[in-house]
């Protein structure tokens, strides 16, 4: 039976599919093992100035993911040949990266966490290491300006802010869950099956965007 809806009554919002593309890529790129995430899981079991900590991460997230989506994103979508390059380049970078999620998922990872020096710290130093950690890793500009850009380019110029917007949820969501949750994240991300089952899902979202790039230029 299909539901019915009163006059002056309106649907029910439900996320587009172009936020949901975000939101999963957002999220495949950022729940890795790195020195940011490991730095994010330390400040949260030393409890101390964990709300910067996050939201530091998340808003040069938001940045780069707006500098990617609204600029590289519209410089693409402007000439149809670059659009099929970043495109194809997406996709094949995308099937790689799921290739190595798959691989690392093979081995027997674990996030280790340094809980030396549990003293007071000040708080710019810990600012100071949180944008060091968070921007001077190259690979932060490949996924979120370039990947999240050329990807967000596919879209109508309308549903490149939701896409971008899913991304940005993806991270703040993150960040913040890892700072806060670290006393009950930290025993499962220390467990190798933890990591092999998140390399995995990983991986499948990795090729599954893969193939819609690449599924897209064919039926294009």
């Amino acid at each position: 039976m299909t539901a019915r809806f009163p006059s002056g009554v309106s649907k029910p919002m439900m996320p587009s599919s172009a936020f949901l593309s975000g939101a999963a890529l957002g999220a495949s790129l950022i729940i890795a093992i790195g020195a940011q995430n490991a730095f994010v899981l330390q400040q949260g079991l030393r409890r101390q100035h964990v709300f910067v900590v996050a939201a530091i991460c998340a808003s040069v997230d938001a940045a780069l993911i707006t500098l990617g989506a609204g600029g590289f994103g519209a410089v693409v979508s402007r000439s149809p040949v670059l659009a099929a390059a970043t495109a194809w380049g997406g996709a094949i970078f995308l099937f790689a990266y799921g290739l190595r999620s798959f691989l690392a998922a093979l081995r027997h990872d674990v996030l280790e966490v340094d809980h030396e020096a549990v003293g007071e710290q000040a708080l710019w130093p810990v600012v100071a290491v949180t944008l060091a950690v968070s921007l001077l890793n190259p690979h932060v500009y490949l996924d979120t300006v370039v990947l999240l850009g050329s990807v967000a380019a596919r879209y109508p110029a309308g549903e490149r802010a939701s896409f971008a917007l899913g991304a940005m949820t993806a991270s703040f969501a993150w960040f913040f869950s890892l700072a806060y949750g670290a006393r009950l994240l930290a025993p499962v991300f220390s467990r190798p099956r933890a990591w092999q089952v998140l390399h995995l899902a990983i991986g499948a979202v990795m090729w599954w965007i893969a193939a819609s790039l690449a599924l897209g230029q064919l039926v294009g």
